[in-house]
């Protein structure tokens, strides 16, 4: 059932007589969203306010990612690394005094791994507080620092930690006009993984994502990021429960970008399952996770192909009840589909090679997970466990340049959603910052950058496509 608020907010009168009439009614912004595949320069146009320390590594990976990306930058401060780059590519630097009065940015990058002190907190305050009205709807920002536990004293832990708070708390206060805001924590040493995230998270791609925080790592091997489009050509892909919803749209996803897809499903979806599968050049494989002997069986298919390189663990069920009322047979439904299944098709796609290095393994948690549902002790249970499974996998792996990390839903719009009673539903969509719920797209456009060369520098992580959900935030 579609978003009747939304699509009154897609009108402009009906907007302004909403506005005009005093009417208590969340009008949320209808999100930009980006189409087709990847871009050599998806932020061409677009206006990017940077701030910050601009020092070091960082600071060149910063300036050679946003340059090469098409950005329009504008800096407050010195210019420095930008200013090679710049040149390379042709590109002109605006000062931050130059933005006439009333000019809009389309984002903001800002720079706080020199903070190193509470006094060095007040930088945020003096970038953000006289810019944040410029950004335009659907702006995106992102905010840049090392990780607190590589801290060496206490109060440079501290004060990265409250970066994060920070982040947070801008993401509720932007997300009404559609914007988004980000943090990403770079490990010393990985600052050439930088490019992929930031180019996903200053883009369309990133729409429903927002007050997340991601680390960025050299914890698994392999080299950097060498191709901006196509990033998938020459990749073998699985994805469990292709059929409806997240898989579909993830598998259109993933074909768009180069990848052979194998589009997993039960056999009594074996229609639904074979049109997704054609119109993606694709293949079809019916088999119900849960079987046994199912591990083996997948297994068996993809070595036909030459092995798999990216596993997305989508297929999932819900059997809610309170646990006084819940049977021994909707426990383990739950616990085996959701959980179980994921923990024997990998182990068995490691122990037999199937998986090649370099590979991407992305696992589909819920918000659910982290933050507990009422009726949901079952399906909390498992989606929590996939997030305690990535993050030892990832360890596992790592050695293998393999990394493995997980995808955390929240509110978004399916046949599942559309069963529930109206009032919640309508209830749930309003709860986040972006005020809506998200579409299959946005999972699967997370999913597609987790399985890109451009994320060899994210594993372990649970990045959260919620619009800013504030229950268990």
């Amino acid at each position: 059932m579609s978003d009747f608020l939304l699509q009154l907010s897609g009108n402009a009168r009906a907007r302004q007589l909403v506005k005009s009439l005093g009417l208590p009614l969340p009008m949320p912004q209808v999100l930009r969203r980006a189409r087709g595949p990847y871009e050599e320069r998806p932020l061409r146009d677009r206006t990017l306010l940077i701030g910050g320390g601009l020092i070091g590594e960082l600071a060149e990976s910063l300036a050679r990612s946003v340059i090469e990306a098409g950005a329009d930058v504008v800096i407050e401060g010195g210019t420095g690394a930008f200013e090679a780059p710049a040149e390379a590519w042709g590109r002109p630097l605006r000062a931050a005094d130059d933005l006439t009065e009333g000019e809009r940015v389309d984002g903001m990058l800002y720079d706080a791994s020199h903070v190193r002190d509470v006094l060095g907190l007040r930088g945020l305050y003096e970038f953000f507080h006289p810019h944040v009205r410029r950004l335009a709807p659907c702006s995106r920002v992102v905010i840049v620092t090392r990780p607190p536990d590589e801290a060496q004293a206490v109060e440079v832990g501290a004060v990265r930690q409250a970066v994060e708070g920070f982040v947070r708390s801008l993401a509720k206060e932007v997300g009404r006009r559609g914007s988004t805001v980000q943090l990403l924590r770079v490990e010393s040493g990985a600052e050439n993984r930088l490019d992929g995230p930031l180019r996903f998270f200053l883009s369309d791609r990133s729409a429903y994502v927002t007050g997340q925080p991601l680390r960025i790592s050299r914890a698994a091997g392999g080299t950097a990021q060498s191709t901006r489009t196509r990033v998938l050509d020459g990749k073998i892909a699985l994805v469990t429960g292709a059929a409806r919803g997240i898989g579909a749209a993830t598998v259109e996803l993933l074909a768009a970008e180069g990848a052979k897809v194998v589009c997993l499903d039960r056999p009594d979806d074996d229609e639904l399952a074979s049109r997704i599968a054609q119109k993606n050049d694709g293949v079809v494989l019916l088999q119900d996770v849960t079987e046994p002997g199912a591990n083996k069986s997948i297994a068996d298919a993809l070595n036909v192909l030459g092995g798999v390189d990216i596993v997305v663990h989508n297929a999932g069920v819900t059997r809610d009840k309170t646990l006084a009322k819940m049977t021994d047979a909707q426990w383990d439904l739950a616990i085996d589909v959701n959980l179980t299944a994921i923990i024997r098709i990998t182990r068995e796609l490691v122990w037999r090679d199937v998986l090649r290095d370099g590979g991407r393994v992305i696992c589909l948690s819920s918000v659910a997970g982290l933050a507990g549902n009422m009726g949901q002790t079952n399906y909390a249970a498992s989606k929590a466990g996939v997030v305690g499974y990535v993050r030892a996998m990832a360890l596992e792996l790592a050695d293998r340049s393999i990394t493995v990390n997980a995808i955390a839903p929240g509110f978004i719009e399916t046949r599942l959603t559309d069963a529930m009673p109206a009032m919640i539903r309508e209830v749930a969509r309003r709860l986040s910052a972006l005020g809506q719920g998200g579409r299959p797209e946005d999972v699967g456009q997370a999913i597609t950058f987790l399985a890109s060369p451009g994320a060899a520098g994210v594993t372990g992580e649970v990045l959260r496509i919620c619009g800013g959900a504030f229950v268990g935030s």
